[in-house]
């Protein structure tokens, strides 16, 4: 029998997808798996040009407006009954185009992140197993399928493993970069404001997660979680995820200078600190992949469940369907020759982050007229129609730089 309709803790009802239990530092730990994928190690490359203090501004800037639009989202679940993924949070407050948008969105960054894990994954584990590209991916796509299949719950607890090693894979890195060649500080003085357009686009797509918070609220809406962890694990995993994102760059750029730069940071600490450095990294890019993986998927999961009205994602075959739409597209054309890693994940990152940033924005409004459940939180000032706009103005500010440059109508070095 389904449970569907059925009342559960703090007061939400399950639809067809179902409460599981997460505790704070599973919460936040899918937020950070999330955001660090492998580009991670390109990011000092990409800033190159305007220097690491100009990456530090922008990645606070990016990082702050991500939050603020997340927890919007994070409100607007906290005042709906009904437990929604962002495309059925989106068709209950903005109507059917509003749903549709933002399933395209989730759909569309979610396909870009996948192909460019699958590809990833490929490559490093060709490189460790001595195994064709292909089969690398396969190996990398077994687990993460499994532990997508057993929820909500099994992504959070293995979210948790994985991210706290990943970290200290990061902090050992910076430390024997810090501590082995050191780091040249002039190199990290030098800023050039012209180049700082790409940079705060690049910055921005470092955050795109909004799609995680229905999740997180599933998870600490359930019998022995507290609804009061879903503010402070977003505010928890993307401080994390900062800092992050600019000790990376900030060890990579302090060890080349930013004219030496190579395009993945794991060949300069491979040429700086030997070996064992080219492998630890690339086991690092191997885990930031695998949660991503997770993240993505599993949301990309419950956001096709939600939004093609399955009766609930756990009956067999509606679960089979459902991964099935997850899994086997990214695979197909990571390895069709038609998407390009890096326009894949530049496209993707484009699109969704405009409906995105503006879409919660319409939720939050309307669901503070209509919604059905009393909210535990409140956004307070963060939610003035002032920051609303100058989230929006941002968001689709980048959005234009990166059709823009699709298009490659921008000023040179742009």
């Amino acid at each position: 029998m389904s449970d569907k309709g059925r009342a559960k803790g703090h007061g939400f009802e399950e639809g067809a997808l179902k409460i599981e239990p997460l505790t704070l530092t599973e919460g936040a730990a899918m937020i950070v798996g999330a955001n660090i994928g492998a580009g991670i190690l390109g990011l000092a490359y990409g800033a190159r040009h305007a220097g690491w203090p100009i990456l530090v501004f922008f990645l606070i800037f990016a990082g702050a407006l991500t939050t603020i639009s997340m927890l919007y989202v994070a409100e607007t679940t906290l005042r709906t009954k009904k437990t929604l993924q962002l495309s059925g949070l989106a068709e209950k407050y903005v109507g059917q185009i509003g749903s549709w948008l933002m399933f395209a969105s989730v759909v569309i960054n979610s396909l870009g992140c996948l192909i460019a894990y699958t590809n990833g994954s490929g490559r490093i584990l060709s490189e460790f197993l001595g195994v064709p590209t292909a089969v690398g991916s396969l190996i990398f796509f077994i687990p993460s399928l499994v532990v997508i299949w057993f929820g909500l719950r099994a992504t959070g607890v293995a979210e948790k493993i994985i991210t706290t090693g990943m970290i200290v894979l990061i902090l050992i890195l910076v430390g024997a970069t810090i501590l082995g060649p050191g780091i040249n500080l002039e190199h990290l003085k030098y800023s050039n404001w012209y180049f700082s357009i790409p940079v705060f686009s690049l910055a921005i797509f470092c955050y795109i997660s909004q799609y995680l918070v229905p999740e997180l609220t599933r998870g600490f809406a359930a019998e022995g979680s507290n609804i009061l962890w879903l503010p402070k694990a977003i505010v928890t995993g993307m401080a994390i995820t900062a800092i992050l994102l600019i000790i990376v760059p900030m060890a990579a750029i302090g060890l080349t200078g930013p004219e030496e730069m190579t395009q993945v940071v794991t060949i300069a600490w491979g040429e700086a600190l030997g070996q064992w450095a080219f492998f630890t990294a690339n086991a690092f890019a191997l885990c930031a992949m695998i949660t991503s993986f997770w993240a993505v998927g599993e949301t990309q999961l419950t956001n096709i469940v939600d939004r093609l009205g399955f009766p609930s994602e756990w009956e067999t075959k509606y679960r089979l369907i459902a991964l099935a739409l997850v899994a086997v597209p990214p695979f197909a054309l990571a390895y069709s020759g038609w998407v390009s890693f890096v326009d894949a994940i530049y496209f993707a990152g484009a699109f969704a982050g405009a409906i995105m940033s503006v879409l919660p924005v319409m939720m939050l409004n309307k669901a503070r007229k209509v919604g059905d459940r009393e909210p535990e939180w409140v956004c307070g000032w963060i939610s003035h129609p002032f920051i609303q706009g100058v989230l929006i103005f941002f968001f689709c500010g980048a959005a234009l730089y990166a059709i823009l440059d699709i298009l490659k109508i921008l000023p040179h070095g742009w």
